[in-house]
């Protein structure tokens, strides 16, 4: 047998056990059970006594993971099987979404405030990013402990007064550095228009911004589950992505390989958010404008709750790309609407059978679209959004798929 102990800002809420035919079998503390303000790690696992064994325990814990490729290259950098869920926790569970934190048994408690960093100078972070498709999240270097789920190459770091670190020990980073994929030239551009965009017309996202690392352009987004205080203190906010809250395991975040569909994520907030209400319509605004921007990758992965002591609330929207900038990529939406089978071909009878499907007033997300739509159309005219991409010749191209698909949806919705 084999254990991990689980924390939540640095307190010791189980403990995470690996029987000798590798099931997992997860535990709360009875002391962490037996508080007045404990919270769950995730929907999935609600506070009770029992154990929570394999197909039960598995889903928040690998959700927790890389995804795919760079999971494969970790394993393979730490000399570990790609499946081998609990011996890549205990590798690189330091540094997660949210607030938890995993260690090995005998290892001492995490310190909160801890603030051990390593500065980078410009040509280590060169460096660093020039790994990161080879070593993904600088797996195997001393001291770091680093793990986020997606299948992007991506860097957790600390930046302070312009000065970019990596956290060592149980420092919490601040801030997300994503390089642009040789695979998939102007990505950056792309995802810094959407995000700026998705800003001017009243999502919540979080800031983002362009940064170049030598002759490569990152994406530099700063973490919605971080908090800085006045002091400098940062404290990591809990949450989980959709996938974890419902039990789904992260490689059944497509609705076409039994992922979520629209109704289990709005009946998700329904059920688990402290304000539904506002959280399905925020929810909606998303689903809608990734439609019209051309997303087809809002999988039940990029979604989250956000935990702040009683309050379950959806965090802010991420991961907004026009995928269809890159005609290679799937068009079929990783969530149908209605019976949509591409994100080419959403219809005001998609939008209408989603709702009925989701118990959605039509005419609120019939209003919402309209809205939504009209505002894209009026955003991309502020040169501003279209700048912030720092990329004329591909601001362009992606704002002409995003304003075509605005005008054609409200367009169709006039007749609806």
């Amino acid at each position: 047998m084999k254990r991990l102990t689980v924390y939540l800002n640095g307190e010791r809420v189980g403990a995470l056990d690996e029987d000798d035919s590798g099931l997992l079998e997860f535990r709360y503390a009875p002391e962490w059970t037996g508080r007045s303000d404990a919270m769950p790690l995730s929907r999935s696992l609600p506070l009770q006594s029992e154990p929570f064994l394999g197909k039960h325990a598995r889903p928040f814990f690998a959700g927790i993971l890389p995804d795919e490729g760079p999971r494969q290259q970790i394993a393979a950098i730490l000399g570990i099987s790609e499946r081998n869920d609990f011996a890549m926790l205990e590798r690189i569970g330091g540094e997660c979404a949210g607030a938890v934190s995993l260690q090995p048994e005998d290892a001492p408690a995490p310190t909160v405030g801890d603030t051990r960093v390593r500065e980078l100078s410009e040509r280590e972070l060169e460096d660093i990013v020039g790994e990161l498709p080879r070593r993904p999240l600088m797996a195997g270097r001393e001291g770091l402990r680093l793990s986020l789920a997606g299948s992007q190459s991506k860097l957790p770091v600390l930046i302070r007064n312009a000065a970019i670190a990596l956290p060592l020990g149980n420092t919490p980073s601040t801030h997300i550095i994503k390089p642009e994929p040789e695979r998939f030239p102007g990505l950056v551009a792309t995802e810094v228009l959407c995000m700026t965009l998705a800003r001017a017309v009243g999502l919540n996202v979080p800031p983002v911004s362009i940064r170049p690392v030598g002759s490569k352009p990152c994406i530099v987004v700063q973490r919605y589950d971080r908090t800085t205080g006045a002091d400098g203190t940062v404290t990591r906010v809990h949450q989980e992505d959709f996938c974890q809250a419902l039990g789904f395991p992260p490689e059944r975040k497509y609705q076409q390989e039994g992922g979520p569909l629209l109704r289990d994520c709005i009946g998700l907030l329904r059920e688990w958010s402290t304000v539904a209400a506002l959280d399905i319509r925020d929810f909606l605004d998303g689903l809608i404008f990734s439609v019209l921007i051309g997303n087809a990758d809002a999988h039940g992965k990029n979604y989250s709750i956000l935990y702040r002591k009683r309050d379950r609330r959806l965090a802010p929207l991420y991961d907004l790309v026009c995928t269809l900038a890159w005609p290679e990529l799937s068009k079929t939406p990783a969530m149908k609407i209605g019976k949509s089978e591409s994100i080419e071909s959403i219809t005001p009878s998609n939008w209408k059978k989603m709702a009925q499907e989701t118990s959605v007033g039509w005419p609120m997300l019939r209003e919402r679209i309209v809205d939504l739509c009209g505002k894209c159309i009026d955003c991309l005219r502020n040169e501003a959004v279209l700048s912030a991409a720092n990329d004329p010749a591909m601001a362009e191209r992606v704002a002409g798929i995003i304003q075509e698909r605005s005008s054609s949806l409200l367009q169709s919705m006039s007749k609806a």
